[in-house]
């Protein structure tokens, strides 16, 4: 366990004086640039807007004192913000007080779990999704959030439980979309798609690659600024009917907790701790690549802390769970940020804001708003790690796959369920068919290679196999049949041996079978061999009857059995080079 007090080398007490500018800087751009995406995702979320301007706040200086990472910027992330919507949903009508307690509850519980996966060191834990099922996961979140924007698109009312209910409703309500809502989120889609070729026309004419790329950021801002003109000039929202952000309270909210009763806190606990799962592996995968790019080290479980701690601490302030935001640590990083100081003056401008007046965002337009969901959605859709992953390896590309359509047709909780299940699966499928080779000796070496790849010699009498994989139960039918089939083409063979240099474990019923198949083969006049046995492999077998009944017949290298046997035979020529079809 980690107590708290070990957290002392943290950041400010090494703080250098030479990038407080930098991270000044940073701060003040980063909060003008997510300003429109916080109100953005907690409406996702289906949480007042404000609550995203909160969630900004407190949670983000939580983070900041405690996380390991120095460029990743914590607050309301896209994923998270869906994720509490499809959870709480079912349970309370969006923007309700039962909703927002239950917004709290699910930040508090995912909190704690947060919390105690980091004191129990518990980082590892974002290592047990492969990559293609957090891409899939991703994706499969990304679409459900594209579902959920159309509507806002086109300025449609549309009330329902479901993302696949919204679409639906929206599609009835198709011929009664608003023209002007249409128009305004047809231009705002427009020109979000298009800011990175505006970055690369900046770029042809000579602006440093930073700077264009902080130019194109930008716009976004520019975009909710020039559209909220427009609704206030052109008096869009009540004299054309389109829908807007509404009324947002000024001022902070009390530290309080207002949590929901018993028996809703406890529909919330899955769902808590899928949050948490999901928010372990966003976090720490992300909070590592950012050190890698700054040839930097995170500490996975002091990462797990600072996470818990934000958002216990949102629990109280606001209540609306938050994770670690791709772009927002992106804006962080390309605003030039070196520590999180970046993310403390980030949060202190952003309370700045809400104590000045936040009565100008009533008039955003939701169209613009839906416009930059969609746009963040549809580049968290990672096509080129389909591609490679189908290219690659097809069981990974099934699990992308599979994971993002679990995610789109069955929900989040059984998405990731599933993706989690396919993974497992396939680890179990590869370790029950095991890759075994027939083995034979490179001329003038010591070294053994698969007689379908090489050049290589053998005995008459002797068959080396290799065996790939540790043995367990689960992969010893596959292993005894290609044991079988390979001495049924030598029926000359006389000594089988088998090369355990990739055998990191032998359960016991593998133990078992492995003494059966030793009395079977002596029964039939050939002797069993075992060569390049492990160690902890060996520590274990040596008081065995099956170690008992091979001794003499264990060596040390496939070549010492090799030269060994070789007294009793004659080498056979070396097999010409052929094709590997397995």
């Amino acid at each position: 366990m980690i107590p708290l007090n070990s957290l002392s080398h943290l950041w400010w007490r090494r703080l250098p004086k030479e990038h407080l500018g930098a991270d000044l800087f940073a701060g003040l751009l980063v909060t003008v640039l997510v300003l429109p995406q916080s109100l953005a995702y907690a409406m996702l979320a289906g949480l007042p807007p404000q609550v995203g301007l909160y969630a900004s706040i407190l949670p983000v200086i939580a983070y900041a004192l405690v996380g390991s990472s120095m460029t990743q910027a914590v607050g309301p992330v896209a994923i998270t913000a869906i994720m509490t919507f499809s959870v709480l949903t079912p349970l309370a009508a969006p923007g309700s007080p039962l909703y927002i307690a239950l917004a709290a509850g699910l930040a508090l519980l995912s909190g704690l779990l947060l919390l105690a996966f980091g004191m129990l060191r518990l980082g590892f834990l974002a290592n047990l999704l492969s990559r293609p099922v957090v891409s899939g996961f991703i994706a499969g979140s990304a679409l459900l959030i594209l579902l959920s924007q159309i509507s806002l698109l086109l300025g449609v009312p549309v009330h329902a439980s479901s993302s696949w209910e919204q679409l639906l409703l929206t599609l009835k309500q198709l011929p009664h979309a608003n023209p002007s809502t249409l128009m305004l989120s047809g231009v705002g889609l427009g020109v979000l798609l298009l800011r990175a070729l505006l970055a690369r026309l900046l770029i042809q004419k000579g602006v440093p690659h930073s700077r264009a790329d902080m130019v194109s950021r930008l716009v976004p801002l520019l975009l909710v600024v020039v559209a909220t003109l427009l609704v206030v000039a052109l008096d869009l929202d009540h004299q054309y009917g389109v829908a807007v952000v509404g009324p947002v309270s000024n001022g902070l909210p009390e530290l309080t907790l207002r949590l929901p009763g018993v028996s809703e806190l406890g529909l919330l606990a899955l769902p808590a701790l899928v949050l948490a799962f999901i928010g372990t592996v966003q976090n720490i995968t992300m909070a590592q690549a950012l050190a890698m790019k700054r040839h930097e080290r995170v500490d996975a479980n002091q990462e797990l802390i600072g996470l818990g701690l934000s958002n216990i601490v949102a629990a109280f302030f606001g209540g609306m769970p938050v994770g670690g935001g791709l772009s927002r640590s992106a804006v962080n990083v390309a605003a030039g940020a070196q520590t999180p100081l970046s993310s403390i003056v980030s949060a202190l401008f952003m309370l700045g804001i809400v104590l000045l007046g936040t009565n100008w965002f009533s008039r955003i337009p939701l169209a613009i708003l839906a416009a930059s969901i969609v746009v963040a959605a549809v580049s968290m859709i990672d096509v080129a790690e389909l591609r490679r992953a189908w290219a690659y390896d097809r069981a990974d590309a099934l699990a992308f796959v599979s994971t993002a359509l679990g995610v789109l047709v069955l929900g989040l909780q059984m998405g990731i369920a599933l993706g989690i299940g396919l993974s497992l699966a396939t680890l179990l499928y590869r370790a029950s068919t095991p890759h075994i080779a027939v083995v034979g000796r490179i001329v003038n070496t010591e070294h053994f290679r698969n007689l379908e790849r090489h050049g290589v010699e053998t005995l008459p009498d002797a068959l080396f196999l290799r065996i790939d994989e540790s043995l367990f139960f689960g992969n010893l039918n596959a292993i005894e049949s290609r044991l079988m089939g390979e001495i049924a083409k030598l029926p000359s063979v006389r000594d089988v041996v088998l090369i355990m240099s990739a055998v990191n474990r032998v359960d016991l019923t593998a133990l078992e079978a492995l003494t059966e198949i030793q009395l079977s083969l002596r029964a039939r006049g050939i002797e069993l061999h075992l060569a390049e046995v492990k160690g902890p492999v060996q520590d274990r077998m040596l008081k065995t009857p099956l170690w008992t009944n091979l001794l003499g017949r264990v060596h040390l290298s496939a070549n010492a059995a090799f030269e060994h046997l070789k007294v009793g035979g004659l080498l056979t020529a070396p097999i010409a080079l052929r094709v590997q079809r397995r």
